[in-house]
């Protein structure tokens, strides 16, 4: 029986813009490729998607905003946003199954199914509690966080994201909440979108030192990552997580379109590693990953291949 699951389906697929936007229809069947082309899907348990109900959507976002999406998938006209998330046909079913995908990954490792999961077009966020961001409709990482603290009452939950763009709509969403610690390497917003995640920002009121913002430089290499990897390391295991969830975005790879990053896809590995570590010594082994972002086809097959892997890899170690 393995204990990893990976999440696979045209229901996930369908979360894209079209041909002409970077979050495109091709990103699910580049990685599904690369993933059979290493026979990674004969070493996992390949899950079908799962759709949230909106009550579900609701533990994070305003119901206002998501009456606003279910009504702009109606009539697709328009953004969600100010240019970033155009409305599209069909857009509430599509991200309310990226939502409950991530969820059912949750609830199955929390109920002991798997200990790892891995949810390749999902992680998206920048959206906020009452709007859309950044090609983000519902921010999954914000509900799956609020099902852990409301259904499964795990206190201490780790949100880890190595997307090359900060993970804003978790952070500010989670910064005045002290049990809600936060990792981020991403690219200086000073050059990026969302412009967010100095190294200041470190929490508000009593979450004051919960959050860690690591901006890095442009043309950021591997051996930057690994650097700055081991103080996130070490600000993760002072905070004793209970759970741990990663946004492994690839646009964080040498090559991406619309970053200026130079990692390889070992950065990947090497968090998914260290993080699989952790997570034994900490959280019962308890780890969900969530794709992100990533805008290079390739890239991202690669990057999320590398990180489904190092989940084989340390179940076959630990097993």
């Amino acid at each position: 029986m393995t204990t990893t699951c990976v999440y696979l389906g045209e229901e996930l697929a369908k979360y894209s813009f079209g041909d002409n936007h970077p979050f495109g229809p091709k990103r699910h069947a580049a990685f599904v490729a690369e993933f059979r082309r290493q026979h990674l899907h004969d070493k996992v348990d390949v899950c079908e998607p799962v759709r949230a109900d909106q009550a579900m959507i609701e533990l994070f976002h305003e119901a206002t905003y998501v009456t606003k999406v279910i009504e702009q998938s109606e009539l697709p006209t328009g953004y969600l946003d100010g240019g970033d998330t155009p409305a599209f046909s069909g857009m509430f079913t599509a991200a309310a199954h990226v939502v409950g995908s991530t969820i059912q990954a949750v609830d199955r490792v929390m109920a002991g199914e798997c200990k790892r999961a891995f949810v390749p077009i999902a992680g998206l966020h920048h959206a906020r509690r009452e709007r859309a961001a950044g090609f983000c409709v519902f921010n999954d990482c914000g509900v799956a966080i609020e099902v852990l603290r409301q259904q499964h009452k795990i206190q201490r939950v780790a949100y880890v994201d190595i997307d090359a763009h900060h993970g804003d709509g978790v952070f500010y969403s989670f910064d005045d909440d002290p049990d809600l610690i936060f990792v981020d390497l991403h690219e200086d917003g000073r050059y990026l979108y969302p412009g967010t995640g100095s190294a200041d920002e470190s929490g508000r009121g009593s979450a004051t030192g919960t959050k860690l913002n690591i901006p890095m430089p442009m043309d950021a290499n591997d051996q930057d990552f690994m650097r700055a990897w081991e103080s996130a390391e070490k600000f993760l295991r002072d905070k004793e997580p209970q759970f741990i969830l990663l946004q492994c975005g690839a646009d964080s790879l040498d090559g991406d379109p619309i970053t200026h990053m130079r990692y390889s896809e070992k950065a990947h590995a090497h968090a998914a590693k260290r993080l699989c570590l952790l997570a034994d010594e900490y959280c019962q082994g308890r780890i969900v990953a969530m794709g992100g972002g990533g805008y290079n086809l390739d890239n991202l097959a690669r990057a999320w291949c590398a990180v489904v892997q190092a989940f084989i890899e340390h179940e076959a170690i630990t097993a």
